[in-house]
């Protein structure tokens, strides 16, 4: 009688399940980063973004079939380039001269009291371009978002004999200075600093200066004009009130007198620091949605 032979059978391996579950999750998730290398830098930064949020316990975006993964300027959200911009926002040499801004837009950018441009030039001057290195090479080499330069003037009308016709053409052709000074200038400089990176593909520095992403914009001396009627607005109204008391004899003509010295040399002086607020640059950093 043939031995009846025992059936070995291996004990069951669960923690295979588990292990293969895992392994093709993650195949899965490096082939769909794979799919997406031909969008933007700046699009695949959102999506790595987007995971690393979904790993830290805080799902957004596509990750949970949202509409969009993130509408940040990728600025201030990041401790690290915003630690870096705060470093030229506190420094003694642009201190009160800097301002940083969340809007719906994006992230502004504010430069004022700074000799950008000579009277009635859009020639960058020397401390102008330093300025706009140092930010620059955060902001543009960080981001990948489409960037608005403002351009600005003050009051003072441009001289026959300008090229400009207006102070709307001035201050458009500073917004393209600061442009031309970012995809020309400033391309070529970095281009040198950065070859070794450039040589092994690890930079690619004519998607972050390509002109494409910028868009100079001229707003004239629209805005020192609101604020300067409402100084006027304010001068003339404490004027009126002085005249008022003067009429009924509760001022003397001596007292009138000092009063309106006063208030015109206080316009002069008000008018005179709006001008220099508008020795400005303003450098928007659009919000860019993915969708």
């Amino acid at each position: 009688m043939a031995r009846n032979k025992k059936k070995f059978e291996r004990p069951e391996a669960k923690w295979m399940t588990t292990f293969t579950d895992m392994t093709t999750l993650l195949l899965t998730m490096f082939i769909a980063l794979f799919g997406m290398s031909s969008i933007s830098p700046g699009k695949f930064q959102q999506a790595a973004m987007s995971i690393q949020s979904a790993f830290e316990g805080q799902p957004i975006g596509i990750l949970v079939g949202g509409k969009s993964i993130s509408e940040e300027p990728l600025i201030t959200s990041q401790p690290g380039i915003k630690s870096e911009l705060l470093k030229i926002v506190e420094d003694e040499k642009y201190k009160g001269k800097i301002t940083i801004e969340e809007t719906d837009k994006g992230t502004i950018i504010s430069m004022r009291d700074i000799a950008f441009f000579r009277s009635g030039r859009a020639e960058l001057t020397a401390e102008a371009k330093e300025l706009l290195y140092k930010i620059g090479t955060i902001i543009l080499e960080h981001t990948s978002n489409a960037i608005e330069v403002y351009g600005f003037t003050d009051d003072e009308q441009v001289l026959p004999t300008s090229v400009y016709p207006s102070n709307w053409h001035l201050s458009a052709a500073r917004a393209a200075s600061v442009v031309n000074f970012f995809t020309g200038e400033m391309k070529n400089r970095r281009m040198i600093e950065r070859m070794a990176e450039i040589n092994l593909g690890q930079f690619d520095i004519d998607y972050y200066y390509n002109p494409n992403r910028f868009y100079p914009i001229g707003l004239g001396d629209k805005d020192i004009q609101k604020d300067l009627d409402l100084l006027k607005a304010e001068i003339d109204s404490r004027l009126n009130l002085a005249t008022l008391d003067y009429m009924q004899g509760k001022l003397s003509a001596a007292e009138f007198q000092q009063i309106k010295i006063e208030l015109e040399n206080e316009y002069n002086t008000k008018r005179d620091e709006l001008r220099n607020q508008y020795r400005r640059i303003d450098i928007l950093i659009l919000r860019q949605r993915v969708r």
